[in-house]
């Protein structure tokens, strides 16, 4: 690529960050100085943001499809630098990473278009699209990162935005319980995402892709031994299944329709679920050299599939049974990924995330619809569709029905088997905790004077 079409095309990739990012400053500081914008003024701008980084992004593309999607790395700049070690700001530009800022730019805009009209004079406009714009930086960080570092910062504005829009109706009990149990989900995965970041910058020295993988996505090859890369892999199939939904982090996934219709649709519909899988896709050669990882991928994401088909079924309101159909696809797209099929996994990603924000910005009228269809037909529109599930026997279906209304028990035995030790283990350090404290704090004499009260008891009289 001839200097002047890199400076393009750096110049590009920087504005598709740099466009929400600024609009974040522009929409937020008025509301941190108690002068928020207009609604109007609002949606104008983050609407032109997500617009101009869409269009960006497109461009992008055409240039890179132009010669056969080599990447393009963009470098802004070293954050430290000790010896041969060093962390950089890299931002990456090739087939996997502009094709998803596209989509996900695009999704935005519509998002932000449909949440102008739905939200008017809502106490929390401005909140809202603040969150917007703040998911809007961290998805394009994450997806246009060309290191470990860079691509955990925008992990993690993910999962800021994500759960205070979950609780974004703070006055609603449930709605805060429900933003509780997806942040403490999201910081417990979280630290395999941290600790596969340690674990490469301990392998090559550095966070950056390029040495952990060459050439072209989606034929890049491993350049780190097959130790390594089985135990980074693993790290991340961990945090993947937090932002994912995937069993048994799957419950906080429901909860999460607490939030408004728009942010339902981007996140838990379209964009934030698939996070995770689209961090496997970039680490794609990784899972090459780990075949351990790819099964477990398999395995994982089938049996997610298979309960949230389950569960789903029974599902008595709409946004849930959307929730749990969106908690299915990514199940099977784990295991696409795990099989090898990468292009098949992006274009399910794409085309998913696109069906499933329609349905959810549609499901408000859905039950007005409903109604006009049974009045069109003059009664009910008949029984659902035919299921798998009536090729079993009657009792196997009543049992399956049980274990569908229970949700697979799933909450059940997480809370046994394992907030229940570990909550119990953690009360007796702080018991242990507490005993150590007051010893240290009692001096000496006091303390032999009770060792001599305790042998004069047990004295016999």
């Amino acid at each position: 690529m001839s200097p002047s079409t890199h400076a393009i095309v750096s110049l590009l990739v920087v504005l598709q960050l740099a466009a929400p990012a600024a609009t974040l400053v522009l929409v937020g500081l008025p509301a941190l100085l108690d002068r928020p914008l207009g609604e109007q003024t609002t949606t104008r701008l983050v609407g032109g943001a997500f617009t101009l980084a869409f269009l960006a992004g497109l461009v992008t593309l055409a240039v890179l499809a132009s010669r056969g999607f080599a990447p393009e790395q963009v470098h802004l700049g070293t954050w430290f630098s000790v010896g041969h070690h060093d962390a950089t700001i890299d931002l990456v530009a090739d087939g996997l990473s502009v094709p998803y800022v596209c989509f996900s730019t695009g999704l935005c805009a519509l998002v932000n278009a449909f949440a102008g009209k739905y939200l008017h004079r809502e106490p929390g406009f401005t909140r809202f699209f603040v969150l917007l714009t703040l998911f809007g930086t961290g998805m394009n960080l994450m997806v246009l990162a060309g290191s470990i570092d860079v691509l955990f910062a925008g992990w993690e504005f993910l999962g800021i935005s994500s759960t205070m829009l979950i609780g974004f109706f703070h006055e609603r009990t449930n709605a805060l319980k429900a933003a509780l149990r997806a942040f403490t989900t999201y910081r417990i995965c979280d630290v395999g995402l941290l600790a596969a970041g340690v674990m490469i910058h301990r392998a090559v020295g550095s966070g950056d892709f390029e040495r952990l993988f060459g050439g072209v996505w989606p034929n890049a090859v491993c350049l780190v031994s097959p130790g390594n890369a089985t135990l980074v892999s693993l790290l991340l199939v961990f945090a993947a299944m937090g932002k994912s939904a995937q069993v048994p982090f799957s419950n906080w996934l429901p909860r999460a329709m607490e939030g408004p219709t728009p942010s339902s649709a981007i996140f838990y519909g379209a964009l934030s679920i698939h996070a995770g899988a689209y961090v496997l896709l970039r680490c794609e050669a990784l899972l090459d050299a780990a075949p351990v990882a790819r099964v477990a991928l398999v395995f994982i994401g089938g049996f997610t599939a298979i309960h949230a088909a389950l569960v789903g079924r029974v599902q008595t309101d709409l946004k849930s049974m959307l929730a749990y159909a969106s908690m299915t696809q990514a199940g099977i797209i784990f295991v696409e990924i795990g099989l090898g099929f990468r292009v098949v996994a992006l274009v399910h990603i794409v085309s998913h995330a696109i069906l499933r924000s329609l349905q959810i910005l549609r499901s408000p009228s859905a039950l007005h619809d409903r109604h006009e269809l049974e009045a069109a037909l003059g009664g009910h529109p008949g029984a659902a569709s035919w299921s798998v599930v009536k090729l079993f026997p009657e009792k196997t279906q009543a049992w399956l029905y049980r274990v569908a209304l229970d949700r697979g028990f799933e909450e059940m035995a997480v809370a046994r088997f394992v907030v229940g030790p570990v909550r119990r283990l953690l009360e007796r350090l702080e018991e242990a905790e507490t005993a150590w404290i007051d010893w240290l704090g009692t001096p000496a004499a006091d303390r032999e004077r009770d060792r001599a009260g305790r042998r004069q008891q047990g004295r016999p009289r």
